[in-house]
């Protein structure tokens, strides 16, 4: 599978429509001509396509140079070309960006929408909708959301400066907040904190939690109620793959409209009308470059 350039990195093809080129290193000894090579590699995009891009001479290796059908790869060298997508589902939700300087960009994101281009969302996610709205080619998360997850998306702008902010994350330096709506549990004393071991489940998009040292940690509490549910603020600790939903899943209080869990249920067409009831409220953090403590807050509502 072919991977999209960094934002920064040396590339041949410019951004187009706010999405920057993919690229497939050539590692096989004998990798032939290019056109039935790339058909090999990519069975569900097919000759034609394959042809039809190419002859719009957007399909080049790594100086530039325009493959076409015949030309001879080599091991080593990098192909690149830009990622399509036909007929995408538009979302019909809008995000709003709460915050920009020199080094930051802040952007409450609808449920729904992807963070970052993958599987049948190219255009129709919050970077590529961010690179169109505002030509900044070097914009780039510095963490995610599920797409199913509304909030807070912080973006970086400068390559000098994403490092320092990124090791915030690492450094688990930020502070997350997070709301949920899910059933009540009147016989648990809340606020508690709930610890875990999570692993890859079964499907592979799933996690599971099992016997072991704990890698997981959310603070749970109940600050309301809302329509028979309780409205749950949850701190995670820990930054694990749908860790929100697996804890809440976990101490018997599965989120409102969660697909994955405590069952997967089978992928159809996104139903817009019930989106997850999970919500990055707020993040808030040191700032690395300006010393500033800095805070932000979504706008929408559960």
């Amino acid at each position: 599978m072919g991977r999209q350039a960094d934002a920064n990195a040396q590339v041949p093809l410019p951004m187009r429509n706010g999405v920057a080129p993919s690229y497939l290193w050539i590692d096989d000894t004998a990798p032939g001509a290019a056109l039935p090579f790339l058909v090999a590699r990519f069975p569900d995009i097919g000759e034609a396509v394959w042809r039809d891009r190419m002859a719009r001479r957007e399909v080049v290796d790594g100086s530039g140079t325009v493959l076409t059908p015949g030309s001879s790869l080599k091991r080593g060298i990098r192909i690149w070309y830009y990622r399509e997508i036909e007929a995408e589902t538009p979302i019909p939700f809008e995000e709003q960006i709460l915050f920009q300087d020199d080094h930051l960009l802040v952007a409450d994101k609808p449920h729904f929408l992807p963070t970052t281009p993958g599987g049948r969302f190219l255009h129709e996610s919050l970077l590529v909708r961010l690179k169109n709205k505002l030509g900044i080619a070097a914009l780039t998360p510095i963490h995610r959301l599920d797409r199913e997850t509304a909030g807070i998306v912080v973006f970086s702008l400068r390559e000098e400066s994403r490092g320092a902010y990124q090791s915030l994350f690492q450094k688990r330096s930020v502070d997350k907040v997070y709301e949920a709506l899910a059933a009540p549990l009147p016989e648990r004393v809340f606020p508690f904190t709930h610890c875990s071991r999570m692993v890859d489940g079964t499907p592979f998009f799933r996690m599971q939690e099992v016997e072991g040292e704990p890698n997981s940690e959310t603070r749970i509490e109940v600050i309301g109620e809302q329509g028979g549910l309780a409205l749950y603020r949850l701190h995670p600790r820990t930054g694990r793959k749908h860790q929100l939903r697996v804890h809440m899943m976990s101490i018997g209080a599965p989120i409102l409209n969660d697909t994955f869990y405590p069952v997967a249920q089978p992928e159809g067409a996104d139903d817009f009308a019930h989106p997850l009831k999970l919500l990055a409220r707020a993040i808030s953090f040191d700032d690395p470059v300006t010393g500033q403590r800095r805070r932000f807050e979504s706008g929408r509502t559960l």
